[in-house]
């Protein structure tokens, strides 16, 4: 087998350097011709699928419609909500020219859509009995990025932005928080295994033209944070601006409560980051677009032939699986390879195997070995699945805990960031050490209650939880 020191950097030696390699061996993304833009190849993509139809399904099931709207947003309705366009101002791209002549109105390259969908609802929604609108589309956005990470950070990205109108402000927070925890706290620890702490961010670290922002703040291998999703109440900021207003029960013209929420490609980053380690990345079984390889070890037809049994097999117990059939190449660069990917089980069977009617099964989590008869192994594989699925998000959970530190001063929590989290008092903090901390390239990743839980309009800001650390 290769030396598995040459082919990824170490990640507590270079992180950073890891998380390219892993880009790279494992096939997974590539830069674009044009800077800070991604071409993402077939196997995260297949990830990305897997994680778009979790996402989707659970965002239908809040009641939320698909729809699509327009690339190109005229920019004279950025213009409507000071607060959003001063916001996004320098990351957008605007198109000045078309079809060989200057366009009479620059439009900008969709970086959001709450300008677009306030337009639209303004339309659409006449009474009280349109209400709640509740609308999701899956697309691209461009936000012309400085310092661009493939996944992290690019100029371009694939996400789903949900929008929503509503009658009262309190109906409006319910859904947000609906969506949040519901949709995406669910999604992220009982899909991709990541232990995820929900809170608010503080005023400055809002979503531009939001009164409120709820957000899935998760620990990477190397203790930094990452932004994995965030629930936004925009109070009637846009409806004011687009005049999205409904008739009463009564035949009172009333404002609308909007909110909007999304989620990216910047989860497959996420994946990579939270469950990575030396060998390449491990995929939670629960979206693994391939759950189990089965490879041949040896280019012998009874061998083959079983393998190819263990596939049909498991492939009707319900498990993805894979044939790697590719004897002509070596058995040790076969499953280095498979390694790289994550894939979380691999099913190894040669001639001294079928002769003794059984496999060798590796978890690649934990890397234990396992013989298991030939006929057991469409029962055993989806135990050892949901098994490993329980025990990655466990681990999360012990470094999560492991790197989070209680701090009852700023000079306390900016240690702490420096290796993980650190926990505050907001009170001891406050606005003024939040500015310290930025300073120090540090932020408040979210506000909680004392007890982990997401704040409610009704919560003193001196019983607030500050969550510190270093975030991508």
């Amino acid at each position: 087998m290769a030396n598995r020191s040459s082919v990824l950097a170490s990640q507590q030696d270079d992180f950073p350097r890891w998380y390219q390699d892993v880009l790279e061996k494992a096939e997974l993304a590539d830069n674009g011709p044009v800077r800070g833009t991604m071409v993402i190849r077939p196997y995260a993509y297949s990830l990305w699928e897997r994680m778009q139809a979790e996402v989707d399904g659970r965002i239908k099931a809040t009641g939320a419609e698909n729809v699509y709207l327009p690339l190109f947003i005229p920019q004279s309705y950025l213009e409507r909500e000071a607060e959003h366009v001063e916001g996004f101002s320098p990351e957008l791209a605007v198109v000045t020219h078309a079809g060989g002549k200057e366009l009479t109105e620059p439009v900008v390259v969709r970086p959001t859509s709450e300008t677009m969908f306030g337009e639209l609802m303004s339309k659409w929604i006449q009474s009280h009995r349109d209400l709640p609108m509740l609308l999701n589309q899956w697309a691209n956005v461009v936000r012309w990025e400085m310092r661009p990470r493939l996944f992290l950070r690019t100029s371009e990205f694939l996400w789903q932005e949900g929008h929503t109108a509503h009658a009262s402000r309190e109906d409006a927070a319910a859904y947000a928080l609906r969506v949040h925890l519901d949709v995406y706290r669910d999604f992220l620890q009982n899909v991709l295994a990541i232990p995820v702490l929900v809170g608010v961010k503080s005023r400055r670290e809002r979503f531009a033209g939001a009164i409120n922002t709820m957000t899935c703040e998760a620990m990477m291998g190397d203790g930094k944070a990452l932004q994995m999703a965030t629930s936004h109440e925009l109070g009637q900021n846009f409806a004011t601006a687009f005049d999205i207003t409904f008739t009463g029960p009564s035949g009172q013209v009333e404002t609308c409560w909007t909110t909007s929420w999304g989620s990216s490609t910047r989860m497959v980053g996420g994946l990579i980051m939270a469950h990575g380690d030396d060998r390449g990345i491990r995929v939670p079984p629960r979206v693994a677009p391939v759950q189990a390889v089965v490879i041949a070890v040896k280019d012998d037809d009874a061998t083959t032939a079983a393998a190819a049994q263990i596939v049909q097999a498991l492939t009707t117990a319900g498990v993805r699986t894979r044939l790697d059939a590719r004897t002509t190449q070596g058995f040790g660069r076969r499953a280095t390879e498979w390694e790289l990917k994550g894939v979380p089980l691999r099913i190894e069977i040669g001639p001294r195997d079928l002769e003794a009617e059984q496999a060798t099964i590796v978890r690649r989590d934990s890397g234990d070995k396992s013989a298991v008869a030939l006929n057991a192994i469409p029962d055993r594989v989806p135990l050892l699945l949901e098994t490993m699925h329980t025990e990655m998000i466990e681990a999360g959970r012990r470094r999560l805990a492991a790197r989070t530190t209680d701090a009852t001063s700023l000079a306390e929590a900016l240690e702490a960031a420096q290796s993980g989290f650190a926990r505050i008092p907001w009170k001891v903090l406050r606005e003024e050490g939040e500015t310290e901390l930025n300073r120090r390239a540090v932020s408040v990743r979210c506000l909680q209650t004392a007890d982990g839980s997401v704040p409610t309009a009704s919560t003193a800001s001196d019983d607030l939880v500050a969550i510190v650390g270093r975030s991508y």
